[in-house]
């Protein structure tokens, strides 16, 4: 049934309910409006966070530009312990770790790409830090990890062909030289034109085929 009313019953019963719901009307909005000026708040945090984020970042390439890597170190250390799960924390392990394989310490590089690898984010960095720490541990002679990181990956979407590189990487250093060659060919199959070093791969595969050949001939 419809409900009708003149407009002075109307004012009365609507004076009425506000007399009993007023209170509680006052409180949501006190509620409504505190909450979008906490989420104000906390917007304005993040990106105040965000930006302190970059300029470390920031400064850390810088120093590395510089080959100054001691000093990119506490930038690093500061992303790392103020800025732990950033986007920009991850991206600077792995330029980090680029920087200590390049100073001749791999080693070192080890536990940069593990950081990136578990918290890397979008998450292709963290296969792109995979196949970084698979070739640093190809590099290191510890053959078995390498082979283990890759058989974990979660996806090889988009990195089939460093996933194949790095196996005939493996092959090779266990002297199974037409292995290594099935491998490398795979790679080459699968890397798109304009995408990594096509050049180095097809060299490292003509070695293991000049290798394969007179491993072949000798036997």
């Amino acid at each position: 049934m419809v409900e009708i009313y003149d407009s002075h019953e109307q004012s009365e019963r609507v004076k009425g309910w506000l007399a009993e719901n007023g209170s509680a009307i006052v409180l949501g909005l006190a509620l409504a409006f505190g909450s979008l000026f906490g989420f104000k708040q906390w917007q304005l945090w993040e990106q105040n966070k965000d930006r302190q984020a970059s300029a470390e970042y920031q400064q850390m390439l810088d120093y590395l530009a510089e080959d100054n890597l001691d000093a990119a170190v506490a930038n690093y250390e500061t992303l790392k312990t103020d800025f732990k799960g950033a986007a920009y924390t991850a991206l600077a392990s792995l330029h980090m770790a680029k920087a200590r394989v390049e100073a001749g310490q791999a080693e070192l590089a080890v536990s940069l790409l593990e950081y990136a690898m578990n918290n890397g984010t979008p998450k292709p960095v963290r296969n792109i830090a995979r196949v970084r720490l698979a070739r640093v541990k190809v590099a290191l002679g510890e053959t078995d990890q390498a082979l283990e990181l890759l058989d974990k990956a979660p996806s090889t979407d988009g990195f089939e062909a460093s996933f194949a590189e790095i196996r005939g990487d493996v092959a090779r250093k266990a002297g199974e030289y037409s292995r290594a060659s099935d491998f490398y060919s795979k790679a080459l199959e699968m890397l798109e034109q304009g995408t990594g070093d096509r050049a180095y791969l097809e060299v490292k595969l003509q070695a293991m085929n000049l290798a394969a050949g007179a491993e072949g001939g000798a036997s």
